[in-house]
């Protein structure tokens, strides 16, 4: 390995500043260890620049505003619920060049990784307040759940047009804006993001509510960063019927982007083994590779007994349409 990173630094300094420039736009979750990329570089010849937009709904906004004069080559980061989106806009190249190995949902896009969006919960909260956990959707709607729910606004964060999908794929339109306004009226608290979610409101973080919208790896991650403080999560996944939603998430190559070649050699790149196995504890995704070893605090990432493969809308307008009414019925 030494070797090889050794004679491609070489290959690297002998281009020189004539290294070719691969712009990748990804959303702001994105993570991929540094000597990894710088790896990448050293092998092609070539620099990497990361372009972080914000949510991944910002970024394929700012992918379509710019759309006359790209700003990427290669764009990580679009999943399910967006890519109709995108293609409607007609930013991306088909087919995408290389195959997903699992999880495909795009002929633009090579499938990177995937989770699933899930209902946590405050462990200690539940105990102590003596509650009984909710077993449907509708449970939430109950006085003794009155403002302890938080979500995030689909109009502004990928998890929470997740969830908001995930009702109404479960429910049908109708019954899930039926369920929103009796939600609503019970005090559920909406945020722009996650983290204001996770990091803010939710009652193991020192807010109110011990009930949230995140994925079904967040309590894999708290025993993670505890480093070693903890040895089962204080928190747990709550799947109640209606209330996961799978989410893929790919990488394809921009229109007009000036680099389509080295854009490709990076899609591979980000499929291959090394980085598969570098982004769970990263990132928090599954990798779509089946030889990478998880680390072991993925036992505490307990999934649905059923996953069901990821739900792609038939046109972006049709998110839209859900989402804008959505909020006309959330309006405060």
């Amino acid at each position: 390995m030494f070797r090889r990173l050794l004679s491609a630094t070489l290959l690297l300094t002998t281009f020189g500043a004539s290294a070719a420039e691969l712009r990748v736009l990804t959303h702001s979750s994105f993570s991929v260890d540094k000597k990894l990329i710088a790896e990448f570089e050293a092998q092609n010849a070539a620099k990497v620049s990361v372009i972080k937009a914000g949510d991944a709904g910002e970024m394929l906004n700012k992918l379509i505003l710019t759309k006359s004069a790209p700003i990427a080559d290669v764009v990580y980061g679009i999943d399910n619920l967006l890519v109709a989106k995108a293609t409607d806009a007609d930013v991306l190249v088909k087919p995408t060049p290389v195959k997903s190995p699992k999880q495909a949902f795009s002929e633009y896009l090579t499938t990177v990784d995937y989770g699933l969006v899930a209902l946590n919960y405050d462990k200690a909260y539940v105990s102590e307040h003596k509650l009984v956990l909710p077993k449907s959707l509708d449970d939430f709607t109950k006085p003794q759940f009155k403002d302890l729910l938080v979500v995030e606004n689909p109009a502004t964060s990928s998890t929470g047009l997740a969830f908001m999908m995930a009702t109404v794929h479960h429910l049908g339109k109708a019954k899930a804006w039926a369920f929103w306004g009796k939600l609503k009226a019970n005090g559920v608290k909406v945020t722009q993001g996650w983290s204001d979610a996770y990091e803010k409101e939710f009652s193991k973080n020192g807010g109110t509510r011990p009930f949230v919208v995140s994925y079904s790896t967040s309590p894999s991650a708290e025993v993670f960063y505890s480093e070693g403080k903890l040895s089962v999560p204080p928190t747990d996944n709550l799947f109640v019927p209606g209330s996961y939603f799978m989410q893929a998430e790919g990488i394809g190559l921009v229109k007009g982007g000036k680099e389509a070649q080295l854009a490709g050699k990076f899609i591979q790149f980000m499929v291959s083994k090394s980085v598969q196995a570098d982004l769970p504890t990263n990132m928090w995704m599954y990798p779509v590779r089946e030889d990478v070893v998880l680390d072991k605090t993925f036992s505490f990432a307990t999934l649905p007994t059923k996953l069901t493969k990821p739900v792609v809308p038939k046109s972006g307008k049709e998110v839209q349409q859900l989402v804008a009414e959505w909020q006309k019925l959330m309006r405060p």
